[in-house]
């Protein structure tokens, strides 16, 4: 699957992912009008509000952006209703062929791991048939349990030709309270690395692996050490603009070639029509919002790459 992530994004010249984390606050007032219009304010309306303001966005942006990244979370808080739409947004992005890549981040050992690796990346026996579940390429996983939690994972990735991307070094404040832990004389994210390193010579594709990581933007000092301790892993990137990480942070991650990393914008893109240099475009326009929103990302991030 990393094979096809590559290509996509050489095809598109647009190492960026959107993530498709939808609150109800982003979404257009006449999309939750008409929404609510016919399922009345249930649950069933919000998903479908949802559903509607994702499919507008992924019309939009398809054909500029190699991939996807829905957060599950931004799903689950509707219940079973947006789970439903969860799905439907994955088989959705298949269908314009984009890469989908699950945050999911989950993290567990035995059984419970290998249910987890089953239900996102793989096929689950019904009888005498083997089912699919949610079905994306990638997921994001949390390595706090060790190989016990990543294995299962792994066995998945290479019966499938899927992929999984670990956490190594979060975005967020305070993640320096465990991450940058001194062990051995090296914070705990350089030997979270190193296993990410280990992991990913048992799933390799053609340059890299499909055993990614990530890797915050807003610590492009680290970035630039773990892209050196990580060689064959890809770089997912959170934090780009809203989180404060900027274009000229993010070389750092990248390969001299300009591969090696994708960045991810999620409510700069989604919510785009929001923001006052998108505001010509009206809430009525906002998939329209979305598109120029990333068009001026991956010029953005092109530009800092001197692509």
């Amino acid at each position: 699957m990393i094979n096809k992530l590559v290509d996509k994004i050489v095809k598109t010249n647009a190492p960026v992912v959107v993530g498709l984390d939808p609150m109800m606050k982003y979404i257009p007032e006449h999309v939750q009008k008409e929404a609510f219009e016919q399922y009345g304010e249930t649950l069933e309306g919000a998903a479908e509000a949802i559903w509607q303001y994702n499919k507008a966005i992924i019309d939009n942006i398809y054909d500029i952006v190699p991939a996807v990244k829905p957060q599950i979370a931004m799903y689950e808080q509707f219940g079973i209703e947006g789970l439903k739409v969860f799905k439907k947004t994955v088989d959705y992005c298949h269908e314009k062929d984009m890469v989908v890549i699950g945050d999911v981040k989950r993290g567990d050992i035995g059984s419970t791991s290998e249910a987890y690796a089953v239900a996102h990346l793989g096929k689950v026996k019904v009888g005498s048939k083997l089912l699919t579940p949610f079905d994306e390429d990638f997921a994001t996983v949390n390595p706090y349990l060790g190989s016990d939690g990543i294995n299962p994972f792994i066995k998945v990735c290479n019966e499938e030709d899927k992929g999984i991307f670990i956490l190594v070094k979060t975005s967020n404040p305070s993640s320096g309270e465990f991450q940058d832990q001194l062990i051995d004389g090296k914070p705990l994210y350089e030997h979270v690395g190193a296993k990410v390193n280990e992991w990913g010579r048992q799933c390799m594709g053609d340059t890299y692996s499909n055993v990614g990581a990530v890797v915050g933007a807003t610590y492009p000092e680290m970035g630039k050490v773990l892209r050196k301790v990580m060689p064959k892993a890809y770089i997912l990137v959170p934090g780009y603009g809203a989180q404060g990480g900027k274009a000229e942070d993010l070389t750092a991650f990248f390969n001299p070639d300009g591969l090696g990393a994708i960045v991810n914008s999620s409510r700069g893109i989604i919510a785009a029509y929001a923001k006052d240099e998108y505001a010509k475009f009206g809430a009525k326009n906002f998939g329209e919002a979305s598109r120029q929103a990333a068009l001026d990302m991956i010029a953005d991030i092109n530009g800092a790459l001197g692509k």
